[in-house]
């Protein structure tokens, strides 16, 4: 089954996706084994790897060990063209529609196509907007590219408009790992309203009820990471789980 089916068929039976962003430049390897062996019997549906940095070299490795261990799809949420990895089930082809940057609008897609295409790993297409969170987030600083303010909600809806009309497959609002404020659920619930493609939230969610009010704006697919690296434990991991699977 390709991954963006799956994805849209646990949106259909359980209310929305919970995806845990994992960093491989945040989390040491012991930890990691324990953790990834129990997400798939915590009720985790599906593991994001990615980092904006890329502080070693063992991005790779890591995520072959990732999907050895998980048992659940394994999807790559690149920072940039050299993070691709044929472990892995699919990867976030991202553009980020909120900037300016051609590097990050196209420039590294055509770098990185031609190693996605013989890895074998599913591209899906997802424009990527930065939202304001009241803090300057590591990909708002590397990309050198402004977030949308989080009061105008119309500028998010036109760049959503845009990536449907374009074929992209999903869109991915951020406020950055480990965010004061996460996307507003006005925006949300405003794009929800007028495009048709699946909705990923993520950044600043640190406990379940925000996870839900999320789901109940209207997002498809919460993403929590930083979080998570910080407070794991199993009853933290499912009262997430629960919270974001609504049916």
């Amino acid at each position: 089954m390709k991954i963006l089916q799956y994805l849209n068929e646990i949106v259909e039976k359980k209310g929305a996706v919970f995806c845990i962003l994992i960093d491989p430049d945040k989390v040491k390897t012991g930890d990691l084994e324990s953790f990834v062996v129990k997400c798939r019997d915590l009720d985790v549906d599906a593991l994001l790897v990615g980092s904006s940095l890329a502080l070693d070299d063992h991005f790779d490795d890591t995520v072959k060990k990732i999907k050895s261990l998980s048992g659940i799809p394994v999807i790559l949420f690149p920072g940039g063209a050299a993070q691709v990895s044929r472990h892995a089930d699919a990867i976030l082809f991202l553009s980020l529609i909120s900037g300016r940057n051609p590097d990050y609008l196209f420039g590294d897609h055509v770098k990185a196509a031609p190693s996605i295409r013989s890895s074998n790993v599913e591209p899906i297409s997802t424009g990527y907007m930065l939202i304001e969170s009241g803090a300057v987030s590591t990909t708002e600083f590397i990309s050198n590219t402004r977030p949308i303010p989080r009061e105008k909600p119309e500028i998010a809806l036109a760049h959503a408009l845009a990536a449907e009309f374009m074929g992209m497959k999903m869109v991915y609002l951020e406020a950055g790992s480990g965010a004061p404020n996460t996307v507003p659920d006005e925006m949300i619930s405003l794009l929800k309203k007028e495009i048709s493609l699946p909705i990923i939230v993520g950044g600043g969610i640190t406990n379940p009820e925000t996870a839900k009010h999320k789901v109940d704006a209207g997002a498809d697919i919460i993403v929590v990471g930083n979080h998570l690296e910080n407070n794991w434990t199993d009853n933290e991991v499912k009262s997430f789980a629960d919270a974001v699977h609504k049916k």
